[in-house]
C-alpha cells in the first residue's frame, strides 16, 4: 500500500483518510496488530514491495526480458529477477543436490545469474526452499503457499518417443513425480498426462527409460487466462 497526499489505497479506490489515521493503520499492520496476523515490520513492507515489483515486472517483462532461462524455485518475473539478483552465488552454495548453476560468458544480461537444467540435474523440491531462503535479496524469496504456485519450467512430452503412445507399458515417469496425479498422471491406456499441479522439477525426466528421455523442460512462459 502507498499514501499520496491524503489518498490511502488500503482504504478502497479513492478513499481518503486522515494522516493521522493513515499512519496508525501502516503501524498497527506493520507490528502485528490485530489486522496482520503476527507480520513483522520488515515482512510487511517488504512482502508489499515483492508483490509490487512482480505486477510490474509481469506487465512488461516478456517485452523486456522474455524467459530463457529455467530458475530456482522463489524467482521474481524475468526482468526483475535480473535487476534484483547481485550474482552472489548464495542460492548455489544453498542448494542440497547441487543443481543450481551460475550462467558464466556469453549469457547475456544473465551472466552470473542462477539457473536449473531439469534435463541435467533434477530440482528435489525440498520443503523448505534453501536456495531461496539464502538469498540475500527478492530475487528469490520462498512463497508463502510453498509449491502450490511455483512453476520452475514446462514439461513437454515427446509422444513419438514415449512407450505408451507406441503400445509399450510403462508409467515410470508418473510413478516418479513427487506431485502426484495432478501434476503427472495417466489416462485409461497408460499414456502419460501432464496436469495443471506440474513445477516442472525435472525427476520424471531422469526416470523415464528411453534414450534421450521423452520428457523436455523448457523455461516457462505465460498461461492463457
Amino acid at each position: 500500500c502507498f499514501s499520496s497526499g491524503d489518498l490511502w489505497c488500503g482504504a478502497g479506490r479513492g478513499a481518503r483518510l486522515p494522516p493521522a489515521r493513515a499512519a496508525m493503520d501502516i503501524d498497527r499492520m506493520s507490528h502485528g496488530g490485530p489486522d496482520a496476523g503476527g507480520v513483522s515490520r520488515r515482512d510487511f513492507f517488504t512482502r508489499g514491495l515483492r508483490r509490487a515489483v512482480q505486477r510490474a515486472a509481469a506487465a512488461v517483462g516478456e517485452e523486456i526480458a522474455p524467459a530463457r532461462w529455467v530458475r530456482p524455485p522463489g524467482a521474481l518475473p524475468e526482468a526483475a529477477f535480473l535487476a534484483a539478483c547481485t550474482r552472489c552465488g548464495l542460492c548455489a552454495d544453498a542448494c542440497p543436490p547441487r543443481v543450481i548453476r551460475l550462467e558464466s560468458e556469453g549469457a547475456g544480461l544473465a551472466v552470473g545469474t542462477p539457473t536449473l537444467d531439469p534435463a541435467l540435474g533434477a530440482c528435489l523440491m525440498c520443503a523448505d526452499m534453501p536456495c531461496a531462503a539464502a538469498c540475500p535479496t527478492s530475487a528469490l524469496a520462498v512463497p508463502t503457499d510453498g509449491w502450490t504456485s511455483v512453476r520452475l519450467a514446462d514439461l513437454v512430452l515427446d509422444r513419438g518417443r514415449c512407450l505408451p503412445f507406441r503400445e509399450v507399458a510403462c508409467g515410470i515417469c508418473a510413478a516418479a513425480c513427487p506431485v502426484g496425479p495432478s501434476a503427472l498422471d495417466l489416462d485409461a491406456a497408460g499414456r502419460p498426462v501432464i496436469g495443471a499441479a506440474c513445477t516442472g522439477c525435472g525427476q520424471c525426466i531422469g526416470a523415464c527409460v528411453t534414450m534421450p528421455s521423452s520428457l523436455a523442460a523448457r523455461p516457462p512462459q505465460p498461461r492463457s487466462s
